[in-house]
């Protein structure tokens, strides 16, 4: 059984920064690319970044792009999002999310819709609320 927990959110100051951690187990993680969506109250659940399953290859939402870094340690089985400038926009709950199929590339993570078939697992998500 597949288990992904996230780590990390909190309260933060505008421009301030977060790192996430979700630790993943019950899959051979080194083969699957991990993204990262985020839900705002109100709005739908929306993409933010995913990584390849060798970490080589990283693909961003336009809204976090030059401001979040995602990265992953296969040996620990964790990925990780650092977050930097922080805006009040930027406030919502954020989930990790392995897909359906293994070696699935990080661009195809970031048009996939969140609740399809195309994904495999979810976190329950972790709250990061961002001040002005």
């Amino acid at each position: 059984q597949v288990q992904l927990v996230e780590s990390g959110g909190g309260l933060v100051q505008a421009g301030g920064s977060l790192r996430l951690s979700c630790a993943a187990s019950g899959l051979t993680f080194s083969r699957y690319a991990m993204g990262w969506f985020r839900q705002a109250p109100g709005k739908d659940r929306e993409f933010v970044a995913a990584i390849s399953w060798t970490g080589r290859s990283t693909y961003y939402s336009d809204s976090v792009k030059g401001r979040f870094t995602i990265s992953r340690d296969n040996a620990k089985k964790t990925v990780y999002l650092q977050m930097d400038s922080l805006r009040p926009e930027d406030t919502a709950v954020y989930y990790c999310a392995a897909p359906a199929k293994a070696y699935t590339s990080a661009q195809a993570m970031g048009v996939m819709t969140p609740g399809s078939a195309d994904f495999g697992s979810w976190g329950q998500g972790t709250q990061v609320t961002v001040s002005s």
